[in-house]
């Protein structure tokens, strides 16, 4: 109860402080917003195995996504918040920055939803974000933390890979273990089973693109109303807000209740056939993936994660099995979505400097 108190006592003070401040506030409801698109927009990594499997219909499937999704907030720490929120040097983060990041991340997240695309919500952020601090500082070299950007750059390719990779290995040791098993007592078991991966895959989707969105946050408080303690919060000698973690979590969890089902069906029917089984080892598969790079603070995108478990799967069943002409389209949308956040970013922020130049 005492934490409880403790936490809430936090919210309402700094809750307090960004209400005087109306343009903290407008980005931080930005902010808010971009997580409750990005839960909307990658429902359907949560929920898509399980509703293409047919284990579960697509409202009981998003409320059980959702709650994990909020879940997480206790679990995972803080690691990937941190990473984001000091990607671009402190001496460029500005409000008008992060607002510009913003308008960026979520014109490309309502873009590809719009086109049933499964992009990565993680990566269009961080375009949107280096787009408009490049665009603040007029130079390309400087701007950003490269250490922990290319890092990021390169678990693009990783992460589906990874995903991959463990669902073949996964699926190829099931269908060994019960070669000799009836295929439908089979997918009666796996029934079962995969309303626990499911949980597993929301638990990791919650807490890395969650996430997120608290880095932003975070960047935004630590250049405004709390700039004293900028220095310490790049150091990472100031403790993380929880009340932060927890509206977080829980505007991703809102998104994902409402859903978004042109991607569900990209990404549960369109890209391969899915039984109960297949669908436990992707997304068991995902899981782990999503864990172990949340434990290394590393943002990567449970979009291509999912999708390489997905696509491991179904070419175990024959190659012809992974439609790859859908695949094709989704790997381009992937290596688009920096470039292009981050020129809407820039954009953005081109814009808002000539509103404030306009009123000055």
């Amino acid at each position: 109860m005492e934490v409880i108190l403790r936490v809430f006592g936090e919210f309402v003070h700094d809750i307090g402080q960004i209400v005087q401040h109306p343009y903290v506030l407008l980005i931080f409801v930005a902010a808010l917003a971009f997580d409750f698109i990005n839960g909307f927009h990658d429902a359907a990594n949560s929920i898509a195995t399980v509703v293409g499997t047919r284990v579960l219909r697509p409202l009981p499937a998003v409320v059980w996504a959702a709650w994990w999704n909020f879940a997480a907030a206790w679990v995972f720490g803080v690691a990937i918040a941190n990473t984001i929120g000091k990607m671009v040097h402190k001496e460029f983060v500005t409000p008008d920055v992060i607002f510009a990041g913003l308008i960026g991340a979520i014109a490309w997240d309502l873009i590809t939803w719009f086109f049933g695309l499964p992009t990565s919500s993680s990566h269009a952020l961080l375009g949107g974000f280096g787009g408009a601090a490049m665009a603040h500082a007029m130079k390309f070299s400087g701007v950003l933390q490269w250490e922990r950007f290319i890092k990021t750059m390169q678990y693009i390719v990783i992460s589906p890979v990874v995903g991959l990779v463990l669902a073949l290995i996964l699926i190829v040791i099931l269908l060994w273990t019960f070669r000799r098993a009836l295929p439908a007592k089979v997918d009666r078991w796996f029934r079962v089973v995969q309303l626990g991966s499911a949980a597993a895959f929301s638990l990791g989707h919650g807490t890395n693109d969650a996430q997120k969105t608290m880095g932003i946050v975070a960047a935004l408080l630590y250049a405004t109303l709390w700039k004293d303690q900028q220095a310490d919060f790049e150091k990472g000698i100031v403790v993380f807000p929880f009340w932060i973690v927890l509206v977080c979590h829980l505007a991703i969890g809102l998104g994902t209740l409402a859903g978004g089902w042109r991607i569900v069906k990209t990404m549960g029917l369109k890209i391969a056939k899915l039984r109960p089984y297949s669908g436990a080892c992707a997304e068991t598969a995902a899981a782990v993936a999503l864990f172990g790079t949340a434990q290394l603070g590393i943002p990567v995108s449970t979009t291509h994660t999912i999708t390489g478990a997905i696509i491991g799967v179904g070419a175990v069943q024959r190659f012809s099995a992974v439609r790859w002409g859908v695949a094709r389209r989704v790997i381009w949308a992937w290596i688009l979505t920096i470039p292009l956040s981050g020129l809407v970013g820039a954009g953005a922020y081109a814009v808002l400097a000539a509103i404030r130049g306009l009123n000055e």
